[in-house]
């Protein structure tokens, strides 16, 4: 490959990269753990719920692979296994299956945390100049945050 010549030098494309490595592990085990949940809800609430998750799980399915292709575009091999993602997540992944007020519960939670990964990761981005990542992962940050918002208006 050429040398990767796009006004960021190679430390900070590789400190984003590892932030936006994170973010792509919190996000794939949000993936899962939503679509497991869409798999698996139950109760009165089974329709809405069922269809709601259905639109996040597809939602992160297209987020991850933004995400992976921005660390591609920064020069970095981006993870790909379940062992690597469990090592970089800050989501833990649920044992079992919960009751769907439970699942609503650990939603908000793991949407929650993406925001604050997407925090950490906007000032490894801004201060490298990098505004492609910067943007991509305040989109971000503004999807999980109306996520999280929308699913604690069901618990109220």
């Amino acid at each position: 490959m050429t040398t990767i010549d796009i006004g960021i030098d190679a430390e900070s494309r590789e400190k984003v990269a590892e932030g936006l490595k994170r973010l792509l592990a919190d996000s794939y085990t949000l993936y899962l753990q939503t679509h497991n949940f869409h798999w698996n809800v139950t109760g009165p609430q089974f329709r809405e719920l069922h269809l709601m998750f259905e639109e996040h799980y597809t939602e992160l399915a297209d987020a991850v692979d933004d995400i992976a292709e921005r660390i591609r575009t920064l020069g970095v091999a981006a993870p790909g296994t379940y062992k690597e993602f469990s090592r970089l997540s800050s989501i833990d992944e649920v044992e079992g299956v919960p009751g769907s007020e439970e699942m609503v519960d650990l939603l908000t939670k793991g949407h929650e945390q993406v925001v604050k990964t997407c925090r950490e990761v906007l000032k490894l981005a801004q201060d490298a100049d990098d505004e492609s990542t910067t943007a991509l992962v305040s989109d971000r940050m503004r999807i999980h945050e109306k996520t999280s918002w929308m699913l604690r208006a069901l618990r109220r």
